[in-house]
Formats: structure tokens, sequence, C-alpha cells
């Protein structure tokens, strides 16, 4: 058998690193749980923002957390959308 089909027989994984032991796959599954829940709630919305206006908008007035919280929770008053209440 060619070299290159022969199934890998060290336990290693072609598709990317393999943790190294048990407990750093537990901190790289809780870390991703804890982005993916931060990301679903808006947590880092702000920051997300922040890093959009620095990019695209640098000439414009960064404003502060809770400026920017103060306006998006107006938009969303203002414009429900799919909201049910």
């Amino acid at each position: 058998m060619p070299q290159a089909d022969r199934p890998q027989t060290d336990g290693s994984q072609a598709d990317g690193p393999e943790p190294r032991n048990s407990v750093d796959f537990v901190l790289t599954l809780a870390r991703g749980l804890r982005w993916w829940i931060a990301s679903v709630m808006g947590d880092n919305a702000y920051a997300r923002y922040v890093e959009h206006l620095t990019r695209h908008h640098p000439d414009d007035r960064i404003p502060t957390e809770r400026e920017y919280w103060r306006e998006r929770y107006a938009a969303m008053d203002a414009n429900p959308g799919a909201r049910c209440c």
C-alpha cells in the first residue's frame, strides 16, 4: 500500500492539531462554548462594533459602551422586526 494511502496509526488526525491530553480537550471545549454563548447573548457586540468602526469608518467618533447600548436598545424598540414582544 502506498505511504499516502495508509491510515495513520499514531492516533493523530490529519485535519488539525490534536489536544495533548483530555484536560486540553476540556479546556478547548469550554473556551469554545464560552465564546459561542457570549456571541449569542451579544456580550461581544460592542467590541465588534468598535472594531468595525475603526476598520471601515476611522474618522467617526467611537461612542462609549453606554452610548452604544442605549442607541442599540432604542433602535430595537423603534424597529421591533420579528420579535414577539
